[in-house]
């Protein structure tokens, strides 16, 4: 009787080890971080283009709904439309023109969020007319949306410029 009961167990233990290993294992999700950087560096590019085409609206399309934008001397701005109203006026400005590039992009391995970091120039004209050139770097940080596509999620850039001296205010005596 106790050579039967052992010999049950060790059949349970035996079929429960053999249903184990061969039991699907988990497997590691494919390595797509080139596929993905790579799509976030066109996105990029595409990106540069439609703000060098469509102005402000063109920067805009590229964020998400929730973006954070943390521009240099200025508080955080969240979200489109936050953006939208505080950066008019630079897109507005006389001789007004963005230029930027990627540099470095990489991608998590999970699929889900990568980073650029770029150059920039920007021009504008000073009161006089005269055209001033800002060049600079940027990080921003991309999301994969449902869709398959990448949006920029966070967005921070500032001057390689020196920063200007500062205006001496008048004493009173």
């Amino acid at each position: 009787m106790r050579t039967r009961t052992h010999a049950r167990v060790f059949l349970v233990l035996a079929s429960c080890m053999v249903a184990f290993a061969c039991a699907e294992q988990p497997q590691e999700p494919p390595d797509n971080r080139a596929a993905d950087a790579a799509a976030i560096r066109q996105a990029d590019i595409a990106w540069a283009k439609a703000a060098e085409t469509n102005g402000l609206e063109g920067l805009i399309s590229y964020y998400t709904d929730d973006v954070m934008v943390l521009p240099p001397n200025m508080p955080i701005l969240v979200g489109k439309d936050s953006v939208r109203k505080d950066l008019a006026g630079l897109f507005n400005m006389p001789g007004f023109s963005l230029k930027f590039q990627p540099v470095k992009v990489e991608a998590a391995r999970s699929g889900e969020i990568g980073y650029v970091q770029g150059t920039y120039e920007m021009t504008m004209n000073d009161p006089k007319g005269t055209p001033m050139t800002d060049k600079g770097k940027y990080i921003e940080i991309w999301k994969k949306q449902p869709d398959g596509s990448w949006k920029c999620a966070v967005d921070t850039f500032n001057s390689d410029m020196p920063p200007a001296p500062p205006v001496p205010t008048p004493t009173m005596k």
